[in-house]
Parts: C-alpha cells; structure tokens; sequence
C-alpha cells in the first residue's frame, strides 16, 4: 500500500500546549525587556492559551523581534575582547617575571614556574575560543543535541 504525502502549510497545524507555553514564555521575555507593556503582555498571553493554530502563536509576534536579548555578533565581539584582554595581561605578566628575574641576578629561571601555570589557562581560553572563531562551531553556534532545543513555532 502506497503511502501519499500531506501537503499543508504548518500554519494550519494546531499547537500544542508545549508550543503555547513556549510563546508565553517568549511574550513574559519581550516584556522585561522593555518591549511589552503589561496591558498589551495580559491581551497577548489571553490569546496564547486561546490560540488553537501555530499561525495565532505567530500573528503575537509580528511586531517583536525575532531573538531576545543581545545578539550573537554582540556576545562575540565581547568574547573577543576579553580573550585579547586576557592574553595582553598574560604578556605582561611574562615580561615583568622576566624582568623581575634579571634584576635579581640572573640565576636559575624561576620564572618559568608562573609562566607555565599561567600559560595553561592562556591556552584553555584560546582553544576554546578560536575553534568557534574560525569555523562557527562549538556552544557559541547555537545548535543543540536533538530532543533538547524547545518545540518551534513555526
């Protein structure tokens, strides 16, 4: 027996609980951020739990921007500032123990010690910022194991 696709747009389907819980945590969001006053968030959470469709959870959304809170360019950005902070600070610090080493006479290399300990944590910070860095993967990327990541809207 032949099966035959269904062809219907997923605006048709009707939304799950899970689906409405997701868009009212998503409407509760908009409105600590400033974008929803408390009046139009108690309309708009009255019409998500009355939405039957996932086109009624998407029509909530029309004036509100699609992600909440900064954005990925913006966490990057910051990222990358505080990793050259980090290895800035680091270099100084090597060259102080260098200095620091010379002045006191030259004997055995003590400040190797700090360098090294230091340098660990210098290295952990870079691997793990330049993978995502270089070819967009790792936790920065936004993807998730399957089953983990919320039920779409749409």
């Amino acid at each position: 027996m032949a099966t035959e696709r269904l062809d219907f747009p997923t605006e048709a389907v009707r939304a799950s609980d899970a689906e409405r819980e997701q868009a009212v945590t998503a409407l509760r969001e908009h409105t600590a951020a400033g974008r929803l006053t408390v009046d139009e968030l108690a309309q708009r959470l009255q019409a998500a739990f009355a939405a039957r469709t996932r086109k009624d959870l998407h029509d909530l959304f029309g004036d509100l921007p699609l992600r909440i809170g900064p954005d990925r360019a913006h966490r990057d950005h910051v990222k990358a500032r505080a990793h050259r902070a980090h290895v800035r600070a680091y270099l100084l610090f090597c060259v102080a123990m260098v200095a620091l080493w010379a002045v006191t006479g030259l004997g055995y290399f003590w400040p190797i010690w700090p360098i090294m300990g230091w340098g660990i944590g210098v290295a952990s910070h870079t691997a793990a910022y330049w993978p995502r860095r270089a070819r967009g993967i790792g936790a920065g990327t936004g993807r998730q194991r399957p089953g983990l990541r919320p039920p779409a809207l749409g």
